[in-house]
């Protein structure tokens, strides 16, 4: 998840560091900032093992989702010195690495033995790497993510139901596979009464002020083929972003909004979906993998009500990233101690511990392990999404990027402004002028 914020782009003076190894002496004290969600506390937990095994105590701050790039971003671009560590989101790494606000780890890592081939390669390129791509390290994996859909699995076994879908699309009642599955189930189910109450289709995200949006209408876009450039690194954006299958993903996105969301759902996000679905309201809902653990233990929704399936597929498989890599922050006074606590989080056993708490650990030692697939309900569906990934624009301007992302596609999904085809040759427009501006093109 990435809230947009304009902090990154006040700083100007870039700082890079990379030679640099814990001493002898640790800090007596971290403090590591995140956001205020369930594997934060899970995060808690596991690091009181750091803190038994060095002595080390560790402090937390952990800020509500709504708030959180702006009062970190903020905190950084001040030079402040309250995060040691900050497991921040990876949109943040161009702005950071180049403004000088975390420390580049290559030398750390290669003194220490810490091989980023152990983890998944898609999540080391979107929560570790800047330039994108390349073997220049800023954070280590810390918290794999990705958009996926949970639905009623209940109501989808009710033998009237399965018989009536039946009748009324040829097909099996089964979690859908295709967008046009989707929206056929969506549609289905919307406005039917189950167990006296009026349901709907489908929870998705419209929120318009941060993020939502963008992170919702992706799931349809990449899924259809939408790419950013048609060159990687040569921000040539015509023909991409707008291609004929990219507009019609973005189509099935409102359609999907329009046909089988909720009344009055034009401004939702992350908890407004996680209400709808757990107040029985709809029939399926898209959500990052981090709430998953917490919906399956949910007494209302949750247990044998629950089921899973990965982003339907368009005309490829694709999964929106979420998550987030651990940085150390250049400027804290605890190098050492940071240093120390990348270097403990990094190890496979605790990795392994850090899954069993609720954290998505990438490492290929948790991911590999045989047993990995039936650990959780949602597990094997957590690793297809991570080899499909696709991610958010990581330009230290990604904040005016998303912001027009936002506006354009709110404009056109809720708002009924125009066509898909405007909305998305718009988005090349603005981009287009983002980038001459910073000297790209």
């Amino acid at each position: 998840m990435r809230k947009m914020t304009k902090a990154l782009l006040g700083a100007t003076t870039a700082l890079t560091l990379s030679t640099v190894a814990p001493s002898a002496s640790q800090a007596a004290e971290l403090t590591l900032c995140w956001a205020a969600w369930d594997p934060a506390n899970a995060l808690v937990e596991l690091s009181k093992d750091f803190t038994a095994q060095s002595g080390t105590d560790m402090k937390f701050e952990f800020v509500p989702w709504p708030n959180f790039a702006d009062r970190i971003l903020n905190e950084l671009n001040a030079g402040g010195k309250l995060c040691d560590l900050l497991i921040g989101d990876s949109q943040w790494l161009g702005g950071s690495a180049e403004n000088g606000y975390y420390v580049k780890l290559n030398d750390f890592f290669d003194k220490e033995g810490i091989k980023m081939s152990d983890f998944a390669q898609a999540a080391v390129n979107a929560y570790s790497t800047w330039p994108k791509g390349t073997p220049n390290y800023w954070a280590l994996p810390a918290m794999g993510d990705a958009n996926a859909w949970f639905y009623r699995k209940d109501w989808f076994a009710k033998p009237e139901i399965q018989a009536e879908f039946k009748a009324a699309t040829g097909r099996d009642l089964v979690p859908p596979t295709t967008w046009p599955e989707l929206l056929e189930t969506a549609k289905f189910f919307n406005g039917k009464d189950i167990d006296g109450k009026k349901v709907y289709g489908a929870a998705i995200f419209t929120e318009r002020a941060s993020e939502g949006i963008t992170m919702g209408a992706t799931q349809a876009l990449y899924a259809n083929g939408f790419k950013y450039e048609m060159t990687p690194g040569k921000y040539d954006m015509e023909g991409a972003v707008n291609s004929a299958d990219a507009i019609k993903g973005l189509e099935e996105y409102k359609e999907l909004y329009k046909c089988c969301t909720p009344p009055g759902y034009t401004d939702a996000y992350m908890g407004e979906t996680l209400d709808a679905f757990k107040s029985g309201q709809a029939a399926m809902a898209m959500n990052w993998f981090a709430f998953f653990p917490g919906l399956v233990k949910d007494e209302n929704v949750g247990g044998d009500k629950i089921g899973f399936f990965n982003n339907p597929k368009g005309t490829t498989n694709a999964s929106t990233l979420g998550g987030q890599g651990i940085s150390v922050v250049a400027n804290t006074d605890n190098m050492d101690g940071a240093l120390a606590y990348i270097k403990w989080f990094a190890q496979p056993d605790v990795q392994k511990k850090w899954w069993s708490l609720g954290g998505y650990a990438v490492h290929n030692a948790v991911l590999n392990d045989p047993s990995f697939k039936d650990s959780q309900p949602f597990a094997a569906d957590f690793l297809v999404a991570m080899n499909q990934v696709q991610d958010f624009w990581q330009e230290p301007s990604y904040a005016i990027l998303l912001q027009a992302t936002q506006k354009r596609l709110h404009d056109y999904v809720v708002a009924d402004q125009g066509t898909a085809k405007e909305a998305l040759d718009g988005l090349v427009k603005d981009w287009t002028e983002v980038f001459e501006d910073d000297g790209k093109l």
